[in-house]
């Protein structure tokens, strides 16, 4: 499992609602819904790599 590092944020009380409605309607905690969507918004930017073990299995 990969290491969590706290990290204090600041974000506009709006941002912040609109992020627990969101996570609200995924069934998530509203810091997996901010994880989630940081990890999405990397992977589409091709900042985040892939763990060694994703997209193997996937057929081209």
């Amino acid at each position: 499992m990969s290491e969590k590092k706290a990290y204090p944020l600041r974000i506009q009380a709006t941002i912040l609602e609109a992020m627990q409605r969101w996570a609200d309607d995924d069934l998530r905690s509203l810091n997996a819904q901010i994880e989630y969507v940081l990890r999405e918004s990397l992977r589409e930017s091709g900042r985040l790599r892939p763990k060694p073990d994703e997209g193997q299995d996937r057929p081209d």
